[in-house]
């Protein structure tokens, strides 16, 4: 799959509508991979800055400027990790590398990515607006309620009622399977 990219990445040549055409096109997945590492909204942000910033130390050996978009959603995935593991208490190396001894528990780690598809499943068993709100929401965590009024063809005032009412919404269904958990 290439990213159909036409502006001309060089350090020498990028200019400032390139810079903003790349930032359009891929900033969107970049958060989403942060965040579904389980970053907070300041870590996963550290980490999409932190890919930008390796984009700009990289620029004379990006070999292949049709692939940039996987190259910067894998490069935000190892600053995602290394953050996450920074976060965790582990020893990180400058590299990035974890010593042997640091390394998750991989139990846990299934364990939190079922938890998260169960939440998923769950977000799509509401209805609109809920289910696409909370989608915009947890991928772009940053996104003002005007751009999200528009998106979702909401008033600007209602997002946050809205928002409120929809994380209720769900809480509610995760609570009712952890009921029927505990009764069965």
């Amino acid at each position: 799959m290439t990213d159909d990219i036409s502006p001309d990445i060089s350090p020498h040549h990028l200019d400032q509508d390139a810079w903003e055409d790349l930032v359009a096109r891929f900033e969107g997945r970049m958060w989403a991979v942060a965040r579904a590492l389980g970053l907070s909204s300041s870590d996963a942000a550290d980490a999409v800055q932190g890919a930008w910033l390796r984009l700009v130390e990289s620029l004379d050996s990006i070999r292949d400027p049709d692939r940039i978009g996987a190259w910067l959603v894998t490069t935000t995935r190892h600053e995602a990790v290394r953050l996450a593991r920074r976060a965790r208490g582990e020893v990180v190396s400058p590299s990035g590398e974890v010593p042997e001894t640091a390394v998750p528990d991989p139990a846990a780690a299934v364990v939190d990515a079922d938890f998260g598809r169960h939440v998923w499943r769950r977000v799509d068993l509401l209805g609109e607006p809920c289910r696409s709100l909370l989608r915009l929401w947890a991928l772009h965590p940053d996104a003002r309620y005007a751009q999200i009024a528009v998106r979702l063809d909401l008033p600007v005032g209602s997002v946050g009622p809205t928002r409120a009412r929809c994380v209720s919404r769900l809480r509610a269904l995760l609570a009712e399977d952890t009921g029927a958990e505990e009764a069965s």
